[in-house]
């Protein structure tokens, strides 16, 4: 609804006329109608044509994007104004704007918005800073948004156990990895699958906290004697997959001895448990074969640990 009453009090209080003359412009103000809202009353609807710019006197506005009802993406104030951008760039509005309490908007259509970018510099000043502002601001939301997206992402492919890569990870690098050197004959790719040793005897009879610390304790190991430019992943269970990029099937037996010394190395001590048997490993290497399928490249790597254990564990295999 629309009410005529304007107290020209409230025209100072307008962020879009600070340091305005308003004995230059009142009399254009005057004559605009101001119009109430009750909470919910829907002002704008996006995709929708709109000639008019909003100047809040009193009362909240709510942005939605989804729907005049959904989750509201930012809050407009008394002395804000909304609609301008519709006005200037004679476009559909871009987001639904509802009354989110009682609210009076002083209502500026096309041409008295025009004549008041005419008659004031000052209001013109404004309106840049304002849409500067909101530049800023609308800036600063899509870099926050890409920031969690990239969190998020990177905590779907994170081990919460050991901080690794998981096989969700796996499952997306690991055919990366065979595209990238499945076309370059000169530079070889090969894999560890590495399996802890009689792991459900550190589950069973010491409990499954110490069954985590293992896990822990061995992902740490493996990944402080590989090369910044080797990945380890948690592979599933007690199984760690180690990528080498780069490294044929010679370089990566030295790997994969290293890495396995290196465990049988660790003295795991925890508070109840001192006497924890010695944390071995056995592994399984693979290096690629041109235009090999992702699930051979693994099963390869795989068989050759079940060798490895089945020859009496701590030791390393090749397929």
């Amino acid at each position: 609804m629309t009410d005529s009453k304007l107290d020209p009090g409230e025209l100072y209080k307008l962020k879009v006329l600070e340091d305005v003359s308003l004995g230059s412009v009142e009399d254009l103000l005057e004559t605009c109608e101001v119009r109430t809202l009750v909470p919910g009353d829907v002002l704008l609807t996006m995709g929708q044509t709109n000639r008019v710019m909003y100047m809040i006197l009193s009362g909240r506005l709510s942005v939605h994007l989804e729907g005049p009802t959904s989750e509201p993406v930012a809050m407009l104030e008394a002395g804000q104004t909304v609609g301008e951008l519709s006005v200037m760039e004679g476009a559909p509005a871009s987001a639904f704007v509802v009354a989110a309490e009682p609210a009076r908007l002083l209502e500026l259509d096309e041409a008295r918005f025009w004549n008041l970018v005419n008659a004031s510099h000052d209001f013109t000043i404004n309106l840049l800073l304002l849409f500067a502002q909101r530049l800023r601001a609308n800036n600063s939301t899509v870099s926050n948004n890409m920031r969690l997206q990239r969190e998020y992402k990177r905590n779907a492919m994170i081990d919460g156990l050991t901080g690794l890569y998981n096989r969700r990870w796996i499952d997306d690098a690991v055919p990366r990895f065979i595209n990238r050197y499945s076309r370059n004959t000169d530079q070889s790719l090969s894999i560890l699958i590495v399996d802890v040793d009689h792991f459900k005897k550190f589950n069973d009879t010491f409990g499954h906290p110490v069954g985590d610390q293992v896990l822990i304790v061995v992902g740490q190991t493996l990944r402080a004697n590989t090369r910044p430019s080797d990945l380890v992943a948690r592979y599933g269970g007690e199984e760690f997959l180690i990528i080498l990029p780069d490294t044929n099937e010679e370089a990566a037996r030295i790997v994969a001895d290293r890495v396995r010394v290196a465990i049988s190395g660790v003295k795991l001590a925890v508070d109840g448990a001192p006497d924890l048997p010695q944390i071995t490993i056995s592994l399984g290497g693979a290096c690629l074969k041109r235009a090999q399928p992702m699930a051979e490249f693994l099963t390869t790597a795989d068989r050759a640990l079940y060798g490895a254990k089945h020859a009496g564990r701590n030791r390393v295999a090749f397929g």
